[in-house]
């Protein structure tokens, strides 16, 4: 099993659109979801309830400060989580390489929320979210699209749609569609990390 989640081999899955998940017993299984949820940069819908949050000086939000941390809250959630100890080492390693990532939001210096998630070229694949304080994912994901703006990336992929990603403007779109959003996005050298 721990041969499969390689960096190499996982880099060549999300290539080719194929992410892993684990089951309840952390067996790994490959997917690739047709519709596959997006979100569309320029759609990207913020409330104006939202907005007045991230404006307000309530969180500071950082980017890689603490991956580990991220990962492992996200684990955390509750029953049933995809995140097994096997993938958790999995994307460590890939973000010591350089390919995953993560956004922090702090409140009072305590971590309040954050995601994280995979980078290749252009794109962006949201794995995780988590928060133990309101509204403190949903700034991290308002940064993360800004950053991706502000950096060229064209491609934002949160694999399945949920009402939560709908309200931001998450969309479906066709398997071969987004293989080819994926293509053109992946084939443009992008920098997330500073």
């Amino acid at each position: 099993m721990l041969s499969e989640l390689k960096p190499m081999i996982l880099i060549g899955a999300y290539a080719e659109g194929i992410f892993p998940m684990a089951d309840e017993r952390g067996e790994i299984m490959w997917l690739c979801p047709d519709p596959r949820a997006v979100i569309p940069l320029e759609g990207f819908h913020v409330s104006d309830n939202l907005r007045r949050r991230c404006a307000s000086d309530r969180f500071t939000v950082t980017v890689d400060r603490d991956f580990g941390a991220v990962i492992a809250a996200c684990a955390e959630r509750g029953e049933g989580t995809w995140i097994s100890s096997d993938l958790m080492n999995a994307y460590k390693r890939l973000h010591e390489m350089g390919f995953a990532h993560s956004v922090e939001t702090w409140e009072d210096d305590i971590l309040a929320g954050g995601l994280y998630g995979v980078t290749l070229g252009g794109a962006f694949f949201g794995e995780s979210m988590f928060h133990s304080r309101t509204d403190a994912s949903k700034v991290a994901l308002v940064h993360l699209v800004e950053r991706m703006k502000e950096r060229k990336f064209t491609l934002l992929d949160v694999q399945f749609l949920t009402d939560h990603l709908e309200r931001f403007g998450a969309v479906e779109i066709p398997r071969d569609e987004y293989l080819q959003r994926l293509k053109f996005a992946s084939s443009h050298s992008r920098e997330f990390a500073d």
